[in-house]
């Protein structure tokens, strides 16, 4: 490895989820002495799956769905061999109260015309809506417009979308991608959204997903470390670190010393870590500026199949998206294997206890999902189910027949930070003020939206940075993004 280190150099990554994940599989795969201190009793972050006590399911904290233009996601997956657990849809089906359904999909056109033919025929919008939508994306074709402070929606406006296509187009999309109302989001990542998914080719916008549990896929990455000679150290919280000119001590019940630390945790659980000097402060302020949206997954168990579908977007009521969990896995999950233990949930969970027999394989496994669920935070498990069950029915009429079994209800109250206009300005890059301390997350700078991709590429930059300081000036982990395809080609 780098000749002026009498071993390989030792690097702690404090957070076992995708950020952290990412860059201890390629530091390991580099040749670094990797240790993993992860709080909780399993890997993933928000990313993750466990074995609910009170009705014996496992259960993802909420669904994660990926595009075929996370590319380094994608590498991530194919580094730690998990790339064929993920199954891929090239259509998406937009359901109205009442059932009748819009299938988008891809054509024959080459890009950004690919979805045009299904896009007009459409029956959830109308001739005024289309045309409106039609003009916004031509004008967020050429270039990505930049953040100027002003809001996504107040963009829309000026460009003379219907209330329709704002509701049913526009929020659809972009509220479910970003996590956050588009009266609070930036310009410059709602077009990033739509360019990348919906204009740059066919293939970006397939949507992929997981077919076992998260934390199925993501114990593959602790697999991986292990085998490179690195640690992962589960139920370790890391209370502060002293960084020194040629070490980084890391307090976490004891003192541990190592010759670099990457710091992969969400932004408010780094404010608890930074030490309580001067040289902490700039970072406390640019942290001060994150502000955090919730979502909310919602697990249904009925004793009968309510839909063929896999999954679908829900247009105009609360409940966003519908996946079939039971289709898409394969299998009923009705006391199904153990991810991990049911202690150290760092999400909040409610639960109607099982009210009949298991869901047995002819039953659903339903699990519905609300990003930017401000409004469902304040709500009683009980209110939230009934309006699950109300709403559902109107989408799916077997359901109101179905027996519902058991369910469970689990709020992500911080699950990402809110991409507000001028965000950008506070995110920081990997390296600090300490030459041997780095930061990953998707919160930093990464080019990216809260996402999955967004983390992984976070990591993957601390790592690059870490190899570099560290004498490997030729490292580099992150990939290029997908090629744009025909006519977008022109545009970049």
């Amino acid at each position: 490895m780098m000749q002026q280190w009498t071993q390989a150099p030792k690097v702690a990554v404090v957070g076992g989820g995708l950020a952290g994940l990412s860059a201890a599989c390629a530091l390991a795969e580099t040749g670094f002495r990797v240790k993993v201190f992860e709080r909780r009793p399993y890997l993933g972050g928000r990313a993750s799956s466990f074995q609910h006590p009170a009705t014996g399911e496992v259960v993802d904290n909420c669904q994660h769905v990926l595009l075929g233009c996370c590319t380094n996601l994608l590498e991530f997956y194919e580094r730690i061999g998990v790339q064929d657990k993920i199954r891929w849809f090239d259509h998406l089906t937009f359901l109205e109260p009442g059932g009748r359904a819009s299938v988008i999909g891809p054509s024959f056109l080459p890009p950004p015309l690919h979805t045009a033919p299904a896009f007009l025929r459409a029956p959830c919008l109308n001739l005024p809506d289309k045309v409106a939508i039609a003009a916004a994306l031509a004008a967020l074709t050429p270039i990505k417009p930049r953040d100027t402070g002003e809001s996504f929606l107040a963009w829309l406006r000026r460009h003379g979308q219907t209330e329709r296509a704002i509701e049913r187009f526009w929020k659809t999309v972009l509220v479910s991608a970003l996590n956050e109302d588009i009266e609070h989001v930036s310009i410059e990542y709602a077009a990033q959204v739509m360019r990348e998914s919906f204009l740059k080719s066919a293939s970006a916008g397939r949507m992929g997903v997981p077919t076992v549990p998260l934390t199925e896929l993501y114990d593959k990455a602790g697999d991986y470390i292990s085998a490179r000679a690195g640690e992962v150290q589960f139920r370790s919280s890391v209370d502060s670190f002293r960084a020194e000119p040629g070490s980084v001590k890391l307090f976490a019940g004891g003192e541990e010393q190592f010759d670099f630390a990457v710091f992969a945790v969400p932004f408010d659980a780094l404010l608890r870590i930074l030490p309580q000097t001067s040289a902490s402060d700039p970072l406390r302020q640019t942290l001060s500026n994150f502000n955090t949206s919730p979502i909310t997954g919602i697990h249904l168990w009925f004793d009968r199949q309510i839909s063929d579908l896999e999954h679908a977007v829900l247009l105009d009521r609360t409940i966003q998206w519908m996946f079939h969990k039971s289709k898409l896995l394969g299998r009923s999950r009705s006391n199904g294997k153990s991810a991990v233990g049911g202690d150290g949930s760092p999400v909040s969970v409610t639960t109607n206890k099982d009210q009949g027999s298991a869901v047995d394989g002819q039953g659903s496994y339903v699990e519905l999902v609300v990003s930017s669920s401000k409004t469902l935070i304040e709500k009683s498990r009980q209110e939230i189910i009934d309006l699950a069950l109300s709403e559902l029915g109107e989408f799916f009429p077997e359901s109101r027949h179905a027996k519902l079994v058991k369910s469970t209800v689990i709020k992500e109250v911080h699950a990402t930070y809110s991409p507000k206009p001028g965000i950008d300005a506070y995110r920081p890059r990997p390296e600090t003020v300490w030459p041997r301390v780095f930061l990953a997350g998707d919160w930093t700078a990464t080019g990216w939206p809260a996402t999955m991709e967004g983390a992984v590429r976070s990591g993957y930059a601390a790592a690059q940075c870490v190899a570099r300081v560290a004498g490997q000036r030729k490292a580099a982990f992150l990939v290029p993004d997908l090629p744009a395809k025909g006519f977008m080609r022109i545009f970049g």
